[in-house]
Order: structure tokens, then sequence, then C-alpha cells
């Protein structure tokens, strides 16, 4: 798990990105502008920081420019812009940005420009900081949740469904006497939480899995009432 600091002025955006990266298993904090990111800052260095370029008070590069200046740039940055000209990118990283995302932006380049960003900060920053707090290697957290316990769970639902699990195989016992929007309903809460399960609650495998668009899953999710969080947390214990 990595500490990332999350800067951007739109709170829809802030919201994604910390469902997205919670989802991922990192712990995140927010900031909608300037002052609140230089607060955060000076409460800790964070492994990343998720910096938009265009906020009312400072932009995102004027910050970048006061971090370099007082020693404070120690963890890697990657800038957000929607508007953001070549020029403004290059700048950026010549003062010490690792790397540019443009909004709107994919959720599998976010994910791997966030793993890039982490493993330089692993490779080239050992200090003592860093060295004390606890990182889970990747291979680790692919596979910390295991996939035998998280299908051996037996969930029932007030709504006429059970699951028995025979290995690797759930079977499923829907009641026929169920309104089919509830027996839908039901089946669907079930897939998904079969396959979080199987995933160790990792939203991008299991959109993958699934054949859903991560946007596209999260308000299924939410419809449903499934909270991956906590299955996830249920699954580790």
């Amino acid at each position: 798990m990595a500490n990332i600091l999350v800067v951007d002025d739109e709170m829809g955006i802030r919201e994604l990105l910390s469902e997205i990266l919670g989802d991922e298993g990192h712990a995140v904090t927010l900031a909608e502008n300037a002052q609140q990111a230089r607060t955060a800052r000076a409460a800790g260095a964070p492994d990343l920081v998720l910096l938009d370029i265009w906020m009312p008070d400072t932009d995102g590069v004027t910050l970048l420019k006061e971090w370099q200046r007082d020693g404070l740039l120690t963890m890697p940055v990657i800038m957000m812009s929607g508007h953001a000209t070549i020029d403004t990118a290059v700048e950026a990283t010549r003062i010490g940005a690792m790397n540019f995302l443009e909004k709107p932006i994919a959720m599998q380049k976010l994910l791997k420009a966030v793993q890039a960003g982490l493993s330089r900060a692993q490779e080239a920053v050992r200090a003592p900081v860093m060295a004390s707090r606890p990182v889970m290697p990747a291979p680790v957290e692919e596979t910390s949740f295991g996939q035998s316990q998280a299908v051996q769970q037996p969930v029932t639902h007030n709504l006429g469904m059970a699951r028995a699990v025979n290995g690797d195989n759930p079977i499923f016992n829907l009641s026929f006497d169920l309104p089919l929007r509830e027996a839908r309903d039901a089946f669907e809460r079930m897939y998904f939480e079969h396959h979080l399960g199987r995933e160790g609650g990792s939203m991008t495998r299991v959109a993958e899995k699934t054949g859903l668009e991560r946007t596209h899953l999260y308000r299924k999710l939410k419809q449903l009432g499934v909270e991956p969080g906590k299955l996830s947390k249920k699954n580790q214990a």
C-alpha cells in the first residue's frame, strides 16, 4: 500500500481517483487547491502525488516549482490536465515531474503511471521515513488475497438466493418465486461478489473478467449495494 496525494479542484475527479486508487489498496489524501496540497505535504512526504495543472489559486506548475525550490520535491509527481500545451508539459517535466496525464485520463494509463512512479520511488529513495513505512511488494499484492479462502465463504441474501461452493465452481440456487427484477439483481450481486472475492477486490481485474468499463462497473456495484472495500477486508480476515 502506498500513500498518494491527489490534488485537483474538480470534486468529481478527486472522488473518482480516490475510489480507483483506494480499490487498488492505496491510502489516498485529497486536496482541492494548492494551499491544501502544501498542508498535506508539510504533514509528511507522500509516496506519490497526482497534481492538476490548472487550479484557481496557484497552478500546479507553480506549486511544483515551490516544492523544488524548498527541497520538498522528494516524491514522484504526475501532472494532470485537460488543457495544457506541450510546452507546459515539457516545463513540468524539466522542473521534476516524472509523467504527464491528459484528461480525461484512461484508467489503465493512470494505474500504469502510478505503478511506474511507485517503482521508481522504491528504487531511487531509501530515506528513513520511507524505510519505516511498510510497503507491500507487487507480487504479494497480486496474491495476498487467497482465492481458495475468498470462494469458500458462503454467502446468503434475504432475496431468496443462496450459494454453495464446490471447489472453484459456485452453485447458485435462485428462488423462482422472486419478481424478475429482484431475481436479476440478486444474481448480479452474487456474480460480482464472486469475482471480487476471486480477484482480491481489485477493480481492474474484475473489470477485465466481466468485460465492463471501470466507470460502468463502479455504477453497477453502487446500484446493487456491493462495497468492494468491505468485501476485500472480509476476505483478508
